[in-house]
This record gives C-alpha cells, structure tokens and sequence, in this order.
C-alpha cells in the first residue's frame, strides 16, 4: 500500500518550523496568496520542497488573510472559479521559475469545507482548476460529495483524510469553533492515520502546520504508516 501524507505549508512566519515540517511528509499544499503567503513564502517553500523531494501542491482559498480563509465568504460561483485559478497561477509562476510543476490543488479552509456540503462551490473550484490545467489532481475530503462533482467533471481525485482533525457522525470534519475539533497527541494522531489509511477511502493524509506539536504528530504518523 502506498499514501501520501501532506502538509499544509507557507502559510506561517516561522521558516525554521516549516523546514522542519517538511521533514516528514511527501506532498505540500503551498498557500499561494489568498488566505496566506506570497512571492517570498511561495519561493521560499517550494525550495524546501524542491530540496527535500517532496510533491508540490497549490492551496488555494477564500481572499480573506485577516480571517485566515477560515471563515465562509459570500462569492458567487464565477468568483471562486476566478480566485482559485489566480491564485494557483500565482504558484505556478515562481514555480516554474525554479524548475519544478504543481501536481496537484488542495482547497484551504473554509472553500474546502463549504465545498464539502456544497456542489455549486466544488463544481466552482472544479472549473478553476481545469481552466488551468485540467490534468492535475485535486485533494478532496474522504467519501464526500466534492469528490463525484470533480469526479463528474473529468478531473482526477484525492481523498483526504486527516490524522488531527475529529470528525463528526457524519464523516465530516468537527468545527474548529468546537471544543475537541483538534486531536494534538502525537499517538491519537498516528493512530488515526493507521485507520484511516487501512480503511482504504484516504489517499492521502493531512496534517495542519498550525496545529500545536504538527513537527511531532507527522513523525509519529509517518513511522506508523511506515
């Protein structure tokens, strides 16, 4: 069995955490100016990335940088399709500057959240993303519906799953408004991803960078899944 495991990257002032990040993990959804990052944090990411032989992605997400793209914004279907595409050709800009491609797209936040429970917003990204380049893959949670929209669309998917997140009855992800919506023990972590991987809908397994102790919870689900 092979699974990716992924972080969410240049999304973060601390250079040295995010290298340490990286350490652990085989693909990066780099923020590429949206919710956070841009041309310094982009360039500086994809170099770490580039060095270390790790995949990279685009993280694209609602324009929102004082709300951290966390919360929903009111953007109509050909909005959301322009600003993903934006944002990911901003990416591709200083990525094929140093050399290297963007293999796949993660939504961020709360784009990726409401496009969950939201065919108009995934089908949206979806337009965004095949009008820059229809053969990439996009990241997208579990057995969720987001996944058939982009499915029905020709484009290539990912599930997602996540090793710090609790998920609610339903399969989707516990609001970070909630108490317990975070999992920061190393071990609860790992084992989350063990499940998740074994059960065979995840593809590939996130980790956030903001999440407290994230160095040490990716090196504990990289050696389990290992």
């Amino acid at each position: 069995m092979t699974i990716d495991l992924n972080c969410d990257m240049g999304e973060l002032e601390d250079a040295q955490h995010e290298a340490a990040l990286m350490e652990h993990i085989s693909s990066a959804n780099i923020a590429c100016g949206g919710h956070a990052g841009d041309e310094a944090t982009m360039e500086r990411t994809v170099r770490l990335a580039l060095e270390r032989g790790v995949a990279i992605g685009a993280h694209p997400g609602y324009p929102d940088r004082a709300n951290f793209g966390r919360v929903e914004m009111p953007m109509a279907a050909g909005e959301i399709e322009r600003t993903v595409r934006e944002q990911i050709e901003r990416l591709e800009a200083v990525v094929r500057r140093l050399g290297a491609a963007i293999v796949h797209v993660k939504p961020h936040g709360a784009l990726y959240n409401v496009a969950v429970r939201n065919a108009e917003v995934a089908r949206a990204i979806g337009h965004g993303v095949a009008g820059w380049n229809p053969h990439t893959t996009l990241f997208g949670l579990a057995g969720s519906p987001m996944l058939e929209v982009w499915r029905g669309m020709g484009l290539a998917v990912a599930g997602e799953g996540f090793a710090d997140r609790r998920y609610e009855p339903d399969g989707t992800l516990r609001s970070r408004r909630l108490p317990g919506a975070l999992i920061t023990d190393p071990q609860e972590a790992a084992a989350q991803a063990l499940r998740l991987a074994r059960e065979g809908n995840a593809q590939t397994i996130c980790v956030h960078g903001d999440t407290p102790g994230a160095v040490a919870i990716l090196k504990a689900c990289r050696q389990a899944l290992l």
